[in-house]
């Protein structure tokens, strides 16, 4: 083989390897790139979900802040959110409360709420709660704020139509003339029909005048609950408050 191939083969060798070279570091610069706007699309998400927690957490202390003016209470409340009902709900219920001055409150889920509605003015609650433990805390809890005019029942849960865990109905038997039904339990989690035997058991034992308040309407089944509220009562209108765990208030047009 003479010099002159030998070059020749020694050169192509070289281009056919800047070629490689070329198409490795061009594949390297696209996944590059494409990592690259992963982790920007991924570092703005973050920002977006910091930048709305930020913001939720400013409006739910500006409704604790405003609770408090509203409402003096006696002693420290546990904390709220969570599982718990947000500053924004409390708020609501103790304006509802002071503004239209229900004779009759009855309320499924027992806690925090039922010491703010008792402190803004209820004239006689009934509170339903499925455990047996909760419902003793909220009656000590209740003592320690000298709250008068509330009956906290234990109801066990159990289940009943479509839903997986529901009150005992036969805890109903005795009640009528509902005037302010607030919905905030069983927990309900992942059965959107938990709630849903309060619209069977408990409309026909509201009063005309009823407001009806259903926390959490941000999942399906609570949702639907509310709406399903509205149709059953033709003379009521639908207000969904844009809270954190959305709540639907149904009152008297």
């Amino acid at each position: 083989m003479s010099m002159e191939i030998l070059s020749l083969l020694v050169g192509a060798g070289a281009l056919l390897a800047l070629v490689y070279v070329i198409r490795s570091l061009r594949a390297l610069h696209q996944k590059v790139g494409r990592q690259t706007e992963k982790l920007s699309n991924g570092i703005q998400k973050i920002n977006e979900l910091t930048r709305n927690s930020s913001i939720q957490d400013y409006r739910q202390l500006e409704a604790y802040v405003q609770l408090h003016s509203l409402i003096k209470f006696s002693a420290p409340l546990p904390a709220t959110r969570g599982w718990v009902g947000s500053p924004d709900l409390l708020l609501t219920l103790a304006q509802i409360v002071k503004t239209h001055k229900p004779k009759l409150t009855v309320e499924l889920g027992s806690g925090v709420s039922t010491v703010v509605m008792a402190k803004a003015g209820a004239r006689k609650i009934i509170s339903f709660d499925g455990s047996s433990e909760f419902a003793e805390i909220t009656r000590n809890l209740l003592k320690d704020h000298g709250a008068r005019g509330v009956e906290v029942r234990f109801s066990k849960l159990s289940p009943y139509k479509k839903s997986s865990g529901w009150y005992d109905p036969n805890s109903f038997k005795d009640i009528k003339g509902i005037d302010l039904l607030v919905i905030d339990g069983p927990q309900g989690g992942d059965d959107p029909e938990a709630r849903y035997p309060a619209l069977e058991v408990l409309a026909g034992k509201l009063s005309s005048k009823s407001i009806i308040v259903l926390d959490d309407v941000k999942r399906a089944g609570e949702r639907k609950l509310a709406e399903d509220f509205l149709k059953a009562l033709p003379k009521h209108r639908l207000e969904i408050l844009d809270h954190e765990k959305g709540t639907a208030v149904i009152r008297p047009k």
